[in-house]
């Protein structure tokens, strides 16, 4: 019996013994994951610099992003990875081309092996979720009825396996669905969302928003009419309202004592609806905001010029919950820039225009295939249909376009605008000097004095294509 009891002690000693072991490995995890930074991925819908006021734009009412930039980093030169939202949004959640990971039409899902930003911190002990306006990449818009097929014979449809949380809603609803996915949230664990908005897309509705259009600055590359200040005015009302969105979120923040540890990213899903914008690879139609924030681990009120690519996004949050960089992604983390370390940065970025929506090619807004390359000094730009005109995207039928056509048919229109809105054929290829022309008026690739650098940045596209096994011709012909 003796024998018995001392054994039993024994054994009893281990259980606890191992039982102790048990909850301070939990409560280490548990302090561990507490100790990571919670993050918020916001993006808006269709926004171009420098539609912000913290890039200068007097005419824009933005006082929680201006905040949010001088408290944190503000990016001058950030670009997206294509101009329409679902290759751009691709992108940005793997960290890869879109034509790499096969997202270059919009009717496109993304393939389930592929990671995305949640997969990654969700294996590492993040609460993940997604809200906001519909994300675009379990295939997007309206579907025939074979499509919706399709996906359900195929098991298409991935992101409810991907997060924990997943919720489509309008703007206005956006801080009361977070706040709901922070209640749900467990207490030792760290959240990651990726947030969207839909200001400021078309249609434009925040007319009690929206500034005087005779009194704002119209940027060079658009002609002074009041169609035009008209439509541009009710941009900025889209996103002086979305501003108030993204205050209502970082209420929610400070409300449950998470605004300290959370780092915020603000980005434009792609350029601006406007001309040559949104559906084009000009400058409207890739360059974005970009915004750093968070109180407890990076540098405040800087700026920074380097050029950063929406394949960046991805590393940069994987390096930021302290992970490995998986393999595959191609993009680089700019976490250096953050926290005031040494950068090698991009010496090129790339993008790409494929088809828009899923409707048929009717024309060019729908339609269309292009590529670019460019660093700080020069842009190449690839028409692959070079043939047909240039049509915008979401307002083709908007009165605004359609004074430029009446004018255009009148041969009123300026000489420069009437070139770059309707030129027939187009340019094959198209180059620019974007330090002496920043707004893409001017294309050089016919003047002998830059065949050099048209052939290295040809050069360049050249090799991004097949490594990428785009399914373009290529641009240098044997």
């Amino acid at each position: 019996m003796k024998r018995f009891f001392v054994v039993s002690f024994s054994f009893s000693l281990v259980l606890v013994h191992g039982f102790l072991m048990l909850c301070q490995a939990q409560s280490t995890t548990k302090d561990k994951n507490q100790t990571k930074p919670n993050i918020l991925l916001i993006l808006s819908d269709d926004h171009s610099v420098p539609f912000l006021g913290c890039y200068g734009n007097p005419d824009l009412t933005t006082p929680n992003l201006d905040k949010l930039a001088s408290e944190g980093v503000l990016f001058t030169n950030a670009y997206t990875t294509a101009s329409q939202c679902v290759p751009s949004r691709a992108s940005i959640l793997t960290g890869r081309s879109a034509i790499d990971i096969r997202m270059s039409r919009f009717s496109a899902p993304l393939p389930r092996e592929t990671k995305t930003i949640p997969e990654f911190l969700k294996a590492a002990g993040y609460y993940t979720g997604i809200c906001g306006r519909p994300y675009h990449l379990d295939g997007s818009g309206k579907k025939a009825p074979q499509t919706m097929e399709a996906f359900e014979e195929y098991n298409l449809v991935t992101f409810p396996d991907r997060v924990d949380f997943l919720n489509s809603c309008a703007d206005d609803l956006v801080s009361g669905t977070f706040n709901g996915f922070l209640e749900n949230a467990p207490d030792d664990q760290p959240f990651f969302m990726w947030m969207n908005f839909s200001d400021p897309h078309r249609h434009f509705t925040a007319k009690e928003y929206e500034p005087n259009p005779a009194s704002i600055t119209l940027p060079k590359s658009m002609p002074d009419l009041p169609e035009v200040r008209k439509d541009l005015s009710q941009h900025y009302g889209e996103i002086n309202r979305l501003d108030k969105h993204v205050g209502d979120v970082i209420d929610v923040l400070k409300g449950k004592k998470l605004y300290e540890n959370t780092i915020i990213l603000f980005m434009g899903d792609n350029g601006a609806a406007l001309l040559r914008g949104k559906g084009t690879l000009y400058d409207v139609g890739l360059h974005v905001p970009l915004i750093a924030h968070w109180p407890q681990g990076i540098k405040k009120d800087s700026i920074s010029h380097e050029m950063i690519s929406g394949e960046d996004i991805a590393p940069t949050i994987v390096d930021l919950a302290g992970l490995p960089i998986n393999g595959k992604i191609t993009g680089k983390s700019f976490k250096p820039i953050l926290v005031n370390e040494p950068y090698l940065g991009h010496d090129y970025i790339f993008a790409e225009r494929g088809p828009h929506s899923s409707g048929l090619p009717l024309h060019t807004g729908y339609f269309d295939l292009s590529r670019t390359v460019f660093n700080k000094k020069y842009k190449l730009i690839y028409n692959a249909l070079w043939q047909l005109p240039y049509s915008p995207i979401d307002f083709k039928n908007h009165v605004m376009w359609k004074k430029l056509q009446e004018i255009h048919e009148n041969e009123t229109l300026e000489a420069k605008y009437d070139k770059a809105f309707f030129s027939e054929p187009r340019s094959m290829f198209e180059l620019f000097d974007l330090e002496n022309d920043p707004d893409e008026f001017n294309n050089l690739a016919d003047d002998q004095k830059y065949a050099e650098v048209l052939l290295n940045l040809k050069t360049e596209l050249h090799k991004w294509m097949i490594l990428n096994q785009d399914y373009l011709p290529l641009p240098i012909a044997p």
